[in-house]
């Protein structure tokens, strides 16, 4: 029979030694596994959370399928404002005190609150118009400095929008533009609509609006100026006011394009733009990405390739008017 040999004594010391540190190591890393600090996000968006549902409804299955548990291994604040726009700001720098370690901003003016409020916390913006003319980045291809994102190209959109509406209704020769003056991301849009305007034929009618007290006297401004359609730029007040903007159109005889799908659901009569489901999946890579260590100066600002058309037929019978059979046919969603 063979007996283990005893082990010596300086064995015995070195075995010691080496326990001695791994067993701290170990209690060291397993209190630090249940003790890891969950990543915090802040969430701030300039329009209603009604509004703001179908994007974010987007951000959260985005975050999901990339694993997150919300509430578990993610947390997330929240702050929407679509009344005082002022207290934006004040909203970020509420956001920021919670320790977050991603700040999520919706809306051009969202974004721009975000980055007068911090230099440091990486900010992932969505629905932003022209994120290099309001000072978010140097470049779409190298942002630069503390903000990354997904722009909605609107502005790049409005001659597409008016080439739509002068293919439903051939005979409109002027055309009135809802927008606000006071959102950085609907000037561009504003601005974009002249040249294609005038390659079509089209007189546009000014058509300024910040406030949705004002939006009934605008309405009875496009029908004495004898506009003969309405196309609503995005912009935070009126994306919150979606349903009063069709009622009135309506109420006034006046057909109607914006530039979210959810705006035909509320009785635009068409609505082209990017998808807000592809949007806020989008956002969630972002903040993934950016969580895992990405730098946002070095994550390049994307834009939309695809694009939906809707078309409220509802809406065109009670205007007394006819979709042409061409247009009809591309879009991606007829609503009844």
């Amino acid at each position: 029979m063979v007996f283990p040999t005893p082990l010596g004594r300086t064995t015995r010391r070195w075995l010691c030694a080496v326990l001695g540190v791994l067993v701290p190591l170990w209690a060291d890393g397993a209190q630090a596994q249940q003790t890891r600090r969950i990543p915090r996000i802040g969430y701030l968006a300039a329009v209603s959370a009604s509004a703001d549902a179908p994007r974010l409804s987007a951000f959260r299955k985005g975050l999901s399928d990339l694993g997150y548990v919300e509430g578990q291994s993610i947390l997330i604040e929240y702050r929407h404002e679509s009344g005082d726009l002022q207290r934006l700001p004040g909203l970020a720098a509420e956001l920021l005190r919670q320790d977050i370690d991603v700040l999520v901003a919706v809306t051009s003016n969202a974004a721009q609150a975000a980055q007068r409020t911090t230099t440091t916390t990486p900010i992932v913006f969505m629905g932003v118009t022209d994120p290099i003319a309001i000072g978010l980045a140097k470049s779409l291809a190298h942002p630069g400095g503390n903000s990354t994102g997904i722009t909605n190209v609107a502005a790049i959109l409005s001659g597409k929008r008016l080439e739509l509406l002068k293919e439903v209704l051939p005979q409109v020769t002027r055309i009135a533009v809802m927008w606000d003056p006071q959102a950085p991301g609907s000037i561009p849009q504003w601005d974009a609509s002249q040249d294609p305007a005038r390659t079509l034929g089209l007189t546009l009618v000014s058509m300024p609006t910040s406030q949705a007290s004002d939006y009934a006297t605008a309405f009875a401004e496009a029908v004495r100026s004898r506009s003969g359609a309405v196309w609503v730029t995005l912009n935070p007040v009126a994306n919150s006011n979606q349903k009063l903007i069709a009622d009135l159109a309506l109420a006034r005889g006046l057909p109607t394009i914006c530039a979210r799908g959810d705006y035909a659901e509320n009785g635009c009569m068409m609505a082209y733009g990017p998808g807000y489901g592809t949007e806020g999946k989008d956002g969630a890579r972002y903040v993934d990405r950016i969580l895992k260590g990405a730098r946002p100066a070095d994550l390049p600002i994307e834009q939309p390739t695809k694009f939906e058309l809707l078309i409220n037929l509802k809406t065109v019978k009670q205007l007394g008017l006819t979709i042409p059979r061409a247009v009809l046919n591309r879009a991606d969603k007829v609503i009844h």
